[in-house]
């Protein structure tokens, strides 16, 4: 049973003294120093996506644009393919 007292005691002590610890002038610089790198990383990081966002934009953008010239011109091809069988077939009448 004492035994068990001390532990407690000894938590008791140890969350005490932590407390104060942790709430020293030197942690919360220390903290406010962490909390602001953070900050900075978030920052950068926020940045980068941006940029990958607008880059992945463009590209998509680009890929539209190439992909409409090509029906484009698959489409005239075909329409002048169609054209000039109907031609042979005019020819192959008269």
């Amino acid at each position: 049973m004492i035994g068990k007292l001390a532990w407690v005691g000894c938590g008791f002590l140890f969350g005490t003294v932590g407390t104060r610890i942790l709430g020293s002038d030197d942690a919360k610089k220390l903290y406010t120093s962490v909390t602001a790198a953070v900050m900075r990383g978030y920052d950068d990081a926020a940045e980068c996506f941006t940029a990958f966002k607008e880059n992945c934009e463009d590209i998509a953008a680009d890929a539209k644009e190439i992909n409409r010239k090509r029906y484009e011109e698959k489409e005239t091809k075909r329409i002048e393919d169609a054209k000039a069988v109907l031609k042979q077939a005019e020819e192959s009448e008269a």
